[in-house]
């Protein structure tokens, strides 16, 4: 398998879904705008959005994927589909007592997450019957990373990264053709979430079915696999609600600050998201089965090497991204984002998260490279001791910086946070007895950023004033950040051939 065509081939379905994400909140913020409304779907949004990274797409997918591609390299195909039924039986089990539990208690939901809301009564029970509309796509979407693992695990990885694409088309075609229905125009959204869930689901039946893992119910649970699984999911739970604990307080405390401050925070975060996801999560994606398979195989030099591989692309495109995001703030918000109801307050609000944010982003970038790497050794334990230490970090900055910065003071501690969760990972995988850093890093790191440096004078000296992008119409916004992207992406790479950094060794990486 060659890593980078896989990486292309899931970095450019997941590239597609992000742009059609961008689409869609641009559609958002023209017809909605920010305020009551937005916050209240954005909150309602967020806590299926949290329960899924938890049971999911975190803890779940953590567990899941090291034992089945056990299973898959050791056992029978007939063993591995027994374990497939039973683990998404059980799923499926809890799935449904968590979406009756949150429709029934989306008032005390609200409570937690968003106490600010409480003394605007109409804003409080909008955001409640958005959640009791939104909660349940923890079912749906929580099967559909279950047949992401495993079609990952057998080398579909195109599927799930595709998969996300059809919650973006059910968002623009509710808000373009259907918001009007509705007395609460923004309840089309939250249709649009339940309906994108179980698109997203059925999209993925035919694929499960041409490998030939389409689970049946079965209720024997007398597996050992499914044990050892719940076993791993107790800490991973523990780990990754920290990450999602954190989000979630700072929802808590933006929903005490000015209105809008969510919407800004979301919007920057969706922006962060782009690269996040194309890079962070491609790579994430790829290497989780394949770590799995080599370190099951004891073939602990191919399991550094795929490390080593990943840390150096991760970086190679993080620290460009970062810098990007940070300097080109201003552009991207308004090319995606400045018409109808946007406002130029918005910009400048959400630039500052955005800016607070990019902070972190080769941060978050390398956590989803390093923890699979404890994963695939079935430790996660490890990772969820530096993410209560890196909660305690983070809830430390937001009151240091909530005071002065606001809302760009929360996203400033949640990149600053992930900064923390990478290094901490870092340090301790290379402390242990199966990863070996390869040579040259010194040197590798040297040229990059180097280039980043010359990279980031051309977009300053380039870029243009803030009065220039607001007075620009849509075309020109969109024609001027186009060619500053491509610009500084020239300007990145043609600094790196003349430091004679030889790209081609990443496009040369490919495992058994």
């Amino acid at each position: 398998m060659n890593l980078i065509k896989t990486f292309a081939s899931v970095g450019g379905m997941t590239t597609l879904s992000r742009i059609l994400g961008f689409i869609r909140d641009s559609i958002i913020a023209r017809v909605f705008g920010v305020g009551i409304a937005t916050d209240a779907f954005f909150v309602a949004f967020k806590i299926p959005n949290l329960l899924r990274r938890i049971s999911a797409e975190g803890a779940f997918t953590q567990a899941f994927v090291p034992i089945l591609a056990e299973y898959k390299t050791k056992k029978t195909k007939v063993e591995v589909n027994l374990l497939i039924s039973k683990v998404a039986t059980l799923l499926g089990i809890f799935l449904v007592v968590i979406t009756l539990l949150g429709v029934f208690g989306a008032p005390w939901l609200i409570y937690i997450s968003a106490p600010g809301f409480i003394s605007d009564p109409e804003k409080f029970n909008l955001t409640v019957n958005l959640l009791q509309i939104t909660f349940p796509y923890i079912f749906f979407i929580s099967l559909v990373s279950m047949a992401g693992g495993v079609l990952n695990t057998y080398g579909k990885f195109a599927v799930p990264a595709f998969t996300p694409v059809w919650l973006n088309v059910s968002f623009i075609i509710a808000a373009l053709y259907f918001s009007n229905i509705f007395d609460e125009p923004v309840m089309a959204l939250a249709w649009a979430v339940f309906f994108g869930g179980i698109l997203q689901l059925f999209f993925q039946i035919p694929f499960l079915k041409q490998i030939g893992c389409l689970p049946q119910i079965n209720f024997d649970l007398k597996d050992k696999g499914v044990w050892r699984i719940l076993k791993l999911m107790g800490p991973a739970i523990l780990g990754v609600s920290v990450i999602q604990v954190s989000l979630l307080i700072n929802t808590i405390f933006a929903s005490f600050l000015a209105s809008g401050s969510v919407s800004w925070l979301y919007y920057a975060d969706r922006l962060m998201e782009f690269p996040a996801g194309i890079l962070g999560v491609a790579l994430s994606t790829i290497l989780l089965p394949n770590l799995s398979k080599s370190f099951s195989k004891k073939r602990t030099k191919d399991y550094s090497d795929l490390i080593n591989w990943g840390l150096r692309f991760g970086i190679l495109l993080a620290v460009p991204a970062a810098i990007a995001l940070a300097i080109l703030a201003i552009p991207l918000i308004s090319t995606l984002f400045y018409y109808g109801a946007f406002t130029e307050k918005d910009i400048l609000m959400t630039q500052y998260a955005l800016t607070a944010y990019s902070i972190g982003l080769v941060g978050l970038i390398l956590i989803k490279i390093l923890a699979p790497a404890f994963y695939a050794q079935q430790n996660i334990k490890t990772p969820v001791k530096i993410a209560l230490f890196t909660l305690f970090c983070t809830q430390f900055m937001n009151l240091i910086f909530i005071g002065s910065l606001k809302h760009a003071g929360l996203a400033l501690a949640i990149g600053l946070g992930a900064c923390i969760n990478a290094g901490l990972l870092f340090f301790h995988l290379k402390k242990g007895k199966v990863f070996k850093l390869s040579a040259g890093w010194p040197i590798f790191l040297s040229k990059v950023f180097f280039a980043a440096f010359i990279m980031a004078l051309s977009l300053l000296y380039f870029k243009g004033t803030i009065d220039l992008w607001m007075n620009y119409s849509a075309f020109s916004r969109f024609a001027h950040l186009l060619t500053l992207i491509i610009f500084g992406g020239a300007v990145y790479f043609a600094i790196l051939r003349l430091c004679r950094l030889d790209i081609s060794e990443f496009f040369k990486k490919t495992i058994q």
